[in-house]
């Protein structure tokens, strides 16, 4: 988190100070890794500081967060564009160092998590953390499940290799289609026609701020109203008042049906599924697809756009039906069920089942579930 927040206020601060394009595109590029490094953190954060029955709410609110932060960012952008002189950019641009310094600060002031402090030998102090996050004064059970996980996860000497056993398929298949799953609802597609449709029904020159802010503050598909007018003859035209009403509310329920499912959900169940020794080779492999097809995503669009017209509508469609009836059957239920015990959910699950036996995980489908007691020394 720290290293993502600097990289993003330097990219903030050289975006805002450019001089030319090249420090524009220098500037994207850090802010690029910024938030790479803070979208494999965060999420992976709260899933291990958080228990197991709050896990799902908390990290809900990283989603939250996101789009809050969309909609402010969108509200700024618009009075500084009124700005006089057309210097207003600048300070659209700079701003993203308020929010990067906020978690550059925040990194240093939040706590370690106890699965970190194993990992660097402080056990007494882990103990010691689990307890204050917990509220409870008996965690042994639970600390001897990190203690385990560390002992495992120091035999993996090379994680992303590691990742292509048996054993940790389930994991490895989440880590690769939910993200991809999650680019191919098509909420990208919305950005891009809301602004049209809102100054259709006559939002006028503040039409993209109105799109942004509705659909921030709304955050399946729009296919057959849209397509139906666009798709016939590529000119917007003037859309009926009635019939641009019917397609905002498509698109809050849309943006909200995707608010409420895949947009938090894409990011906390592979922050909670992965064992702590593949944990963070996963939660990368589950950035990289996420980063790679929401630039595939908007780099193709426009030439989907033109060649199928409505019946791009009915490609991301389509895609929403097969993600829905891929996570029906194939991702198993994980509420209320603790991080590092998270392996019994592939031992019962009726596909899983067969990558994941009792020899990899003993102990009665718990990874790392042991009776041994944990004491300070």
């Amino acid at each position: 988190m720290f290293f993502g927040g600097v990289l993003f206020c330097v990219g903030a601060a050289i975006n805002a100070a450019a001089m030319g394009v090249w420090m524009l595109i220098l500037g994207r590029i850090l802010l690029g890794f910024g938030i790479g490094f803070s979208n494999q953190s965060v999420p992976l954060y709260l899933s291990e500081m958080a228990p197991s029955k709050y896990r799902g709410r908390l990290n809900i609110m990283f989603q939250l967060s996101i789009t809050i932060g969309i909609l402010f960012a969108n509200l700024v952008n618009y009075f500084f564009a009124k700005i006089d002189g057309g210097w207003g950019w600048r300070l659209s641009l700079g701003g993203a160092m308020v929010p990067a310094l906020i978690i550059t600060i925040g990194s240093l002031i939040l706590p370690d998590t106890p699965n970190s402090m194993i990992e660097r030998g402080q056990r007494d102090e882990a103990e010691n953390q689990l307890r204050r996050i917990r509220g409870v004064d008996d965690v042994r059970e639970e600390f001897s499940d990190l203690i385990l996980a560390s002992d495992e996860s120091k035999k993996i000497e090379n994680p992303l290799r590691n990742l292509r056993q048996r054993k940790y398929r389930p994991q490895l298949c989440m880590a690769i289609l939910i993200p991809f799953f999650q680019q191919f609802t098509g909420i990208n597609v919305i950005m891009f026609y809301a602004p049209v449709l809102f100054n259709t029904i006559g939002f006028g020159s503040d039409a993209s701020l109105i799109s942004a802010v509705i659909t921030g503050t709304v955050n399946i598909v729009v296919a057959v109203c849209i397509g139906a007018k666009f798709g016939l003859d590529g000119n917007a035209g003037n859309l009926p008042a009635w019939y641009a009403i019917a397609v905002v509310s498509f698109i809050c329920t849309y943006v909200a049906a995707f608010a409420w499912s895949w947009g938090p959900l894409g990011w906390l169940v592979p922050s909670e599924i992965f064992p702590l020794e593949i944990r963070s080779a996963a939660q990368s492999i589950n950035v990289s697809v996420n980063m790679i097809f929401t630039f595939v995503v908007a780099q193709v669009f426009l030439t989907m756009l033109c060649h199928l017209k409505f019946g791009l509508f009915f490609f991301f469609a389509f895609f929403v039906c097969v993600m829905s009836a891929f996570v029906y059957f194939f991702l198993p239920e994980t509420k209320g069920i603790p991080i590092e015990e998270m392996s019994r959910v592939w031992k019962q699950h009726w596909y899983w089942k067969r990558f994941v036996t009792d020899a990899d995980y003993p102990n009665d489908g718990y990874e790392m579930t042991t009776p041994t007691i944990v004491t300070n020394v």
